[in-house]
């Protein structure tokens, strides 16, 4: 019995060490600023942690680097903008003005990043995004999507603002309302006014 587990234990031992070694895991860090509006009454409860007032949630996203990488590729400039239905699918359309080791780089970071936009992605491509982000009205676009939504004030006329949410992709969170909000695509549609929209900053790395 005892050369039985001595020589196991030589075998386990050997194994490990004729293993090959484990590729270390890759180094990232975003800045974004993230800009969104969707099919929720206002405020969303998803980004609360609560789940949607109105399913299917439909909602388009955009996600703007200003300071990042992935490995060795900068990030800062890259913009990518996501028409999703929650849980369900997603269009992901990033900046044209991208490289292509951005392009791969984001593509990489996906299932890192955004996992939840991953789920039933249709597509994944380059393309012309536009926007316009002020403190009062933020408009943005793509090929089937569009956003334009206006800041909802609070107590004196200010920007009604909300901090500490759960979710790191969430802070400084700006609340807005959805003056158009819209997806017209062969798969999917939908229009909507007067539901939630909001910016933030999202600060996310592959080590705290």
């Amino acid at each position: 019995m005892r050369r039985t587990s001595f020589a196991l234990g030589i075998a386990v031992c050997l194994l490990a060490l004729t293993a090959p070694p484990r590729a270390a895991a890759p180094e990232w860090r975003i800045t974004a600023t993230v800009a969104e509006s969707c099919s929720c009454t206002v405020s969303c409860p998803c980004n609360f942690g609560g789940s949607p007032n109105r399913t299917p949630c439909e909602g388009n996203r955009l996600i703007s680097i200003t300071s990042g990488h992935y490995e060795n590729v900068d990030l800062r400039g890259v913009s990518m903008l996501v028409t999703f239905g929650m849980r369900e699918w997603s269009k992901i359309y990033v900046t044209d003005k991208v490289s292509d080791a951005q392009m791969a780089a984001v593509e990489a970071l996906l299932p890192l990043a955004f996992a939840g936009f991953q789920r039933g992605m249709l597509s994944f491509t380059k393309a012309p995004i536009t926007m316009e982000i002020t403190e009062t009205r933020v408009r943005f676009s793509g090929p089937d999507s569009s956003v334009d939504m206006e800041v909802m004030r609070g107590l004196n006329g200010n920007a009604v603002r909300i901090l500490n949410l759960p979710n790191p992709a969430y802070q400084d969170y700006t609340q807005f309302k959805s003056v158009s909000h819209k997806h017209d695509s062969e798969q999917h549609h939908f229009s909507h006014s007067g539901t939630n929209g909001f910016t933030s900053t999202m600060e996310i790395a592959s080590t705290p």
